[in-house]
């Protein structure tokens, strides 16, 4: 697949719940006229919108890789700290650089994040970790 078909997939993969929503309410719309039972439409709404879309959001859910450390389920994914180690992982910053950025990016985080218990410390242990992965 290439071009307008893999965005196309892709874009069916980020939005089918939206995509689901629009044919269960199109479809209950439509029963009734087929049917001639004015009870259908809030029949097929029920059982699309609150025993289908999340029986099918929950089937669909991508099952977490232990192998990756994402089976905790408050593992969170920081974009920036993506990048800082992508780029130390490439060579393109030392290790002095990598931790000085580290520290400054945990100095500037939201107050949301400084909130929580435990999430600067489990961010800096798991850059220590990745410091030491890539030594080897």
């Amino acid at each position: 697949m290439t071009g307008p078909l893999r965005r196309a997939a892709g874009n069916l993969r980020r939005r089918w719940r939206r995509i689901l929503a629009l044919l269960v309410v199109g479809a209950g719309v439509v029963a009734p006229i087929l049917t001639d039972l004015w009870w259908s439409l809030p029949l097929v709404w029920f059982l699309g919108i609150f025993v289908a879309l999340p029986v099918l959001h929950t089937l669909a859910k991508p099952l977490p890789d232990a192998e990756d450390g994402s089976a905790d389920p408050d593992a969170e994914t920081d974009p920036a700290l993506d990048a800082l180690r992508e780029r130390y992982a490439r060579g393109e910053i030392d290790e002095e650089e990598f931790e000085r950025r580290l520290d400054r990016l945990l100095a500037t985080e939201n107050a949301e994040t400084r909130d929580r218990e435990g999430v600067a410390t489990r961010i800096r242990e798991n850059a220590r970790r990745e410091v030491e992965r890539l030594r080897r």
